[in-house]
């Protein structure tokens, strides 16, 4: 793998407004793909494990997921951001960030951006919706 992937759930609409986010504010050479779209085996994750959490491939074969995944992505980003990411990483902060992901996670339908279908498992969303790229 030649760069960094953040992979993230591209059928929730929140997930989507705060990678459209990343792209737009947060300068990283990471790639920022949906999982939908992400060659899953390649990068070594499984549907379940990318319907719990955003992940965090690095090129030197680390992986974290949720809040230690952001604060990845952030780290390899400008002065500031690093310093935010640095900043989730350290234990009082990630003690915190985690069941805060988890919350935010479980709720996201109910935040800006977000859809019923957020709420919705994997095999739900494409019994009800069908499959990425279904016309």
């Amino acid at each position: 793998m030649d760069q960094p992937t953040f992979v993230y759930d591209g059928d929730c609409a929140f997930c989507t407004t705060c990678a459209d986010f990343i792209g737009r504010r947060i300068p990283t050479g990471a790639r920022v793909v949906p999982w939908q779209f992400a060659d899953l085996d390649a990068l070594g994750l499984t549907v379940a494990e990318c319907e719990e959490a955003v992940w965090w491939i690095g090129t030197d074969g680390v992986r974290a997921a949720g809040p230690d995944a952001i604060a990845r992505l952030l780290g390899a980003s400008r002065p500031v951001w690093r310093v935010l990411g640095a900043a989730l990483r350290l234990p009082p902060v990630r003690a915190v960030a985690w069941p805060g992901y988890r919350w935010v996670a479980r709720n996201r339908h109910r935040l800006p951006g977000g859809t019923a279908a957020c709420s919705l498992p994997q095999a739900t969303r494409e019994r009800l919706y069908g499959t990425a790229g279904d016309g």
